[in-house]
């Protein structure tokens, strides 16, 4: 998805996640970890990390970023991150958050479309063959599988037509639904992966007009 950065606004102004709200925090060196929103105050957040991971060291908290999505795209704040209790290293309070930034998501067409796609989950070390339910240039709507988490880390191989070189990328999970199916936001993706797939979204959509109208044709 191409973004575009912003400053951030201003402390007052920033809008907090909402207790229950699903957020990742961003460690530095490329880590990164889900986490839900336990308690919010006017200057403060308590998260709780909701995979399996080791205690985050004095560096990481001193780096740690915790994004959302916001009502004006995807935003980033740092603050001054303590452990809530020293013996539940899950629990992480971030006093006084201010914005870094908020990333601008530029509107895609999606449309309907059932493609294969690989999906690559470094924490299951495996491959799973899946496929899209829509599409589009910012990201994919997946048929499953259903062990991929909220804000886990996936690479892709997208097919788009036989024989033709597969988009490829990187991406994380951004929501669920109750039939078992992954929203997925691109993080990464060649300007030329992204070009192929709004060319192949536009072909879709020109092939649905001309098959409306070559039935309204029949009709008449």
């Amino acid at each position: 998805m191409k973004l575009g950065r912003s400053k951030g606004p201003a402390p007052s102004q920033i809008v907090l996640p909402e207790v229950h709200d699903v957020v990742s925090l961003n460690l530095g060196g490329g880590g990164r970890v889900p986490a839900r929103v336990l308690e919010r105050g006017a200057d403060t957040l308590l998260v709780a990390i909701t995979v399996p991971t080791r205690p985050l060291s004095p560096a990481q908290m001193a780096e740690l970023i915790i994004e959302y999505t916001g009502n004006r795209g995807r935003v980033r704040l740092r603050g001054s991150c303590v452990m809530e209790d020293p013996s539940d290293s899950d629990l992480v309070r971030i006093n006084k958050p201010r914005s870094v930034e908020v990333l601008q998501e530029r509107e895609y067409v999606r449309i309907r479309s059932s493609r294969p796609v690989l999906v690559y989950s470094s924490r299951e070390q495996q491959q799973i063959q899946s496929y899209t339910v829509d599409v589009s240039g910012g990201g994919l709507l997946l048929a499953g599988p259903e062990t991929l988490r909220i804000g886990e880390e996936v690479r892709f191989r997208l097919t788009l037509e036989s024989g033709a070189l597969p988009v490829t990328g990187t991406g994380h999970v951004v929501r669920t639904d109750g039939h078992g199916r992954l929203g997925v936001v691109f993080d990464e993706i060649s300007d030329l992966d992204r070009r192929r797939l709004v060319r192949f979204i536009f072909e879709c959509q020109r092939a649905e007009r001309r098959r409306g109208l070559d039935k309204g044709t029949d009709d008449v």
